[in-house]
């Protein structure tokens, strides 16, 4: 039986940016949306584009700081191990005999900051176990080491 326990590892430096990339793109579209329509249509809408704009310099500064703190992840010879989360922090266990799928996903802006997620689909109910922000060729090396793992571990099984 395994324990939730913090993992050792933090992800990869680069995530900040990648964050930082990810806050700007969402709060972005809001902020023009208001910009326009109080140049156009409503001036006072322009003082809450202000008040977007402050919260957008807040969260491009604290946001990749605080899931950087927060963001955690470790894969043993029997588990794989994950904290991650902003506003609601998730802390995952997951033993490699329960292991189903191990895979690799990369967005178009993961790529572009050569960063990967790797995703553990186990026989649990509560979901996979993502852990995200890994640098590419890490991320590689861990979906072939835990692909082998659960192998042996499911043979050892039977």
């Amino acid at each position: 039986s395994i324990g939730l326990r913090p993992p050792r590892h933090r992800v990869d430096p680069r995530c900040r940016r990648w964050w930082t990339a990810q806050v700007a793109l969402w709060m972005a579209g809001p902020l023009v949306v208001a910009v326009v329509l109080g140049l156009v249509l409503f001036p006072w809408v322009l003082l809450v584009a202000a008040g977007w704009a402050a919260a957008t310099a807040v969260a491009l500064v604290a946001v990749p700081r605080v899931r950087w703190a927060i963001h955690r992840w470790e894969a043993t010879d029997t588990a794989i191990y994950s904290r991650s989360g902003l506003f609601w922090e998730e802390w995952r266990a997951a033993p490699l005999s329960r292991v189903q799928t191990v895979d690799k996903t990369r967005g178009p802006l993961q790529r572009q900051f050569g960063l990967a997620t790797v995703v553990v689909t186990t026989a649990s109910s509560s979901g996979a176990v993502r852990i995200s922000a890994l640098d590419a060729a890490q991320a590689e090396e861990m979906v072939d080491r835990l692909t082998l793992l659960a192998e042996d571990d499911q043979r050892d099984a039977t």
